[in-house]
C-alpha cells in the first residue's frame, strides 16, 4: 500500500482535512541521504506538537500518549505515516496494527508495557501487519483476505521502501534485500461484535468492511475512545484497491456515525493520531453525496480521482467512461 496520505488539520478544532494533494515524492537515496521526498519536507506535522510525546530511545519511532494507558506508535519516516495504538488494561495489553515490520516494534513495546500483548490488524494490508511475526498471540478476522495476506509478501513490502518512500534513515542494521512482510499465525478468529477483556478495560470490536473485506473499528465505549484503522484517518482515505467495496464501506461510515454521541476521540491509523468525534458524521455525509453524483471528481493519476467535500476527500477508481 505504497504511498503518500495527504493530510490537513484545523489546528484548533482538530478536525481533519483531506489535503486533496497526492504529490509524487523524488528520488531519494537508499538511506534517505539525497533530496528529501516532497511528503517528508512537510514533516514534522504540526499537530502532533500539541500531543504528549512520549521519550523513548528509538529512532525509527515516535510515542505519543493520546489517553489514559494509551499509546499512538508513529511511523513518521516512511510516507505511509503509520499508527498503531497500545492499549492496556490491568492484565494485558492489546496491540491493534504493527505497522510496516522496519523498527523493532516488540522491543518498543516492551518499552512501554510490561504486560501480555494480543495483536489485532485494522485490516491486514502489509503496512498495518508488518511485526505481526514478532507476537505470540495475534487475533484475525475470520476472513479469506486476512488468511490469504496472513502468508506475508514480498512484493508489497518492496514497494513500501521503494525510492522516495523513506524520509530519513532506516533504522541501523536494516537488511533492504532481505525486507519483506513475514507470515504470521492467528490465534484465534474474530467476528464482528466479538469483546476483548484487558482487565478492567473491555475493547468491542466492529466490523467495518468497505476499504478492505477484513476491515475493523474497535470501540472502548467506557472511555469513547473509537479507533477507526483506514475507515477514517486525517487525510485522503483511499478507496481505489481491487478488494475495496463502496457499498460496504458507505454501511461501515453510517455505521460509526451512529457512535458518535457515545464518541469522545476518534483515533485513526494514518497521519495523526486523533480527531474530533464530528468527522464520524462528516464522513458518512460525505461519502453518500460521493456515491449519489453530488460531487464532482478532480484527476489524481491514473485511474484515480479524489473527491472532495468540505473537510473530507476520497481517493478512489474514476467513474465509467471517464479515464
Amino acid at each position: 500500500m505504497s504511498g503518500f496520505r495527504g493530510v490537513g488539520i484545523h489546528v484548533l478544532a482538530i478536525a481533519a482535512i483531506g489535503s486533496g494533494m497526492l504529490q509524487q515524492a523524488v528520488l531519494a537515496g537508499a538511506q534517505g541521504t539525497a533530496e528529501k521526498p516532497a511528503w517528508c519536507k512537510q514533516l514534522p506535522r504540526p499537530e502532533n506538537a500539541k500531543l504528549k510525546r512520549v521519550p523513548i530511545a528509538d529512532t525509527w519511532f515516535e510515542v505519543y500518549k493520546v489517553a489514559p494507558n494509551v499509546f499512538a506508535i508513529y511511523e513518521p519516516h516512511q510516507s505511509e505515516e503509520t499508527i498503531g495504538y497500545l492499549i492496556a488494561g490491568n492484565t494485558r495489553a492489546l496491540l491493534f496494527d504493527t505497522g510496516m515490520g522496519i523498527g523493532d516494534l516488540k522491543a518498543l513495546t516492551l518499552k512501554l508495557n510490561k504486560l501480555p500483548i494480543v495483536v489485532l490488524n485494522s485490516h491486514t494490508h502489509d503496512d498495518h501487519v508488518g511485526n505481526n511475526w514478532q507476537f505470540d498471540t495475534v487475533y484475525g478476522m475470520d476472513t479469506e483476505f486476512t488468511r490469504r495476506n496472513a502468508k506475508g509478501s514480498k512484493e508489497d513490502a518492496e514497494a513500501e521502501i521503494a525510492p522516495g518512500e523513506i524520509c530519513g534513515s532506516l533504522p541501523a542494521g536494516f537488511d533492504r534485500a532481505a525486507y519483506r512482510t513475514r507470515p504470521w499465525r492467528v490465534s484465534k478468529w474474530m467476528h464482528d461484535g466479538n469483546r476483548i477483556d484487558l482487565g478492567g478495560r473491555t475493547i468491542e470490536v466492529i466490523a467495518t468492511p468497505g476499504h478492505t473485506p477484513d476491515s475493523i473499528s474497535l470501540f472502548d465505549r467506557a472511555n469513547g475512545l473509537l479507533f477507526t484503522g483506514d475507515t477514517y484517518y486525517p487525510g485522503t482515505v483511499w478507496l481505489y484497491r481491487p478488494e475495496t467495496d463502496l457499498a460496504a464501506y458507505g454501511n461501515s461510515a453510517r455505521r460509526l456515525a451512529a457512535l458518535q454521541p457515545e464518541v469522545k476521540l476518534v483515533l485513526g491509523a494514518h497521519n495523526v493520531p486523533i480527531a474530533p468525534p464530528s468527522v464520524l458524521e462528516d464522513l458518512a455525509d460525505a461519502f453518500e453525496k460521493v456515491q449519489a453524483g453530488q460531487v464532482q471528481p478532480k484527476p489524481a493519476g491514473v485511474g484515480k480521482v479524489i473527491y472532495q467535500v468540505g473537510n473530507i476527500s476520497f481517493l478512489m477508481r474514476p467513474p465509467a467512461g471517464v479515464r
